[in-house]
């Protein structure tokens, strides 16, 4: 029981302190006077993935690498099937009127890149740099097509400022320095937790690391991604639901395997490539109607994807029963 408490205790931990990262290096940068923009597209992706990329590095420093890998994998799954499919149930996600093409075609070809190096059986300094250079090319084309889609464009520096998250013009220099050193200390000491205790888990009911990377971690720190997504849901906002899902995917596959990787060694367990990995690509091709051909995720279908998910998880947990 207290292993569950403590594991329970390093998710909270890892996902206030992820947030207060992002509180503080957001307000530290535009006070310093780094556009919203730039922002928005580096610092507050990096800390909202925190939680999950110390993860893997915890896990990859403890010689528990199918938790990272697990984490990734399990993630990406959930973000397409749980992600999109509950707040759906609430609300019909209206993404007939959202245009994210390019940034699908994007994380498709992440997927199919990331699935054809883990084939290679191990996550290592060439691949990671494979994946950080495809982050490279991301990144870059999305500075390129926000400077062209708001050049020209006349808006106040506090306006720009509003739309990003965790932005306050008036935050105080001392509250950004706590924020700063909540977030800073809280993501190694809440990856600590979660990951040992997670192990301990494995061990304790004979499942693999990989099964709890891809069932109990992957949901855990897929709950933040769940919380905005139902919230932007009933607030009607397809746009920022359909974003964070593609956005999130991506940089899990490119940054947080590509960093880790460089750190030391992440095999790639058989099982991923027997199963998890089509799943996962199975999932990212289920948007292909919806953003091509501008379905609504209608509440029938966040039914569909909902009841996929679990089943999922079902077949994971009673293939491990069975081995």
């Amino acid at each position: 029981m207290l292993v569950w408490l403590l594991c329970g205790l390093g998710l909270v931990i890892l996902l206030l302190a992820g947030d207060a990262l992002v509180k503080g290096a957001v307000n530290l940068s535009l006070r310093v006077g780094i556009p919203a923009l730039i922002v928005s597209l580096t610092i507050v992706a990096f800390g909202t993935s925190a939680p999950e990329l110390l993860i893997a590095i915890s896990s990859v420093l403890e010689n528990k690498p199918d938790i990272a890998m697990g984490n990734v994998v399990g993630s990406n799954t959930a973000n397409i099937l749980l992600v999109l499919g509950f707040p759906a149930i609430l609300a019909t996600l209206h993404t007939s009127e959202c245009n994210t093409r390019k940034t699908y075609i994007f994380m498709m070809m992440a997927s199919v890149l990331f699935v054809a190096l883990a084939f290679t059986g191990s996550f290592g300094t060439w691949q990671a740099l494979v994946l950080l250079g495809a982050l490279a090319l991301v990144l870059s084309d999305a500075f390129r097509d926000a400077h062209l889609h708001r050049k020209g464009a006349a808006m106040a520096a506090v306006e720009d400022a509003d739309e990003v998250e965790g932005a306050d013009p008036n935050m105080p220099w001392w509250q950004i320095v706590v924020f700063l050193l909540l977030g800073l200390i809280g993501l190694p000491l809440g990856a600590d937790l979660l990951v040992d205790n997670a192990s301990f888990i494995a061990r304790d009911y004979g499942v693999s690391e990989t099964v709890i990377g891809l069932t109990l971690v992957a949901l855990g720190t897929s709950l933040p991604e769940l919380a905005t997504t139902t919230v932007a849901a009933l607030r009607r906002q397809a746009d920022v639901v359909l974003g964070s899902v593609i956005g999130s995917n991506m940089f899990n596959l490119l940054a947080i395997i590509g960093i880790a990787a460089l750190i030391g060694p992440i095999p790639v367990a058989p099982e991923f490539l027997r199963f998890d990995l089509w799943v996962m690509l199975g999932a990212s091709v289920l948007l292909a109607p919806f953003v091509f051909w501008r379905w609504n995720i209608t509440r029938a279908w966040g039914i569909g994807l909902t009841v996929a998910y679990f089943a999922y998880i079902g077949i994971v947990l009673l293939q491990a029963l069975l081995d």
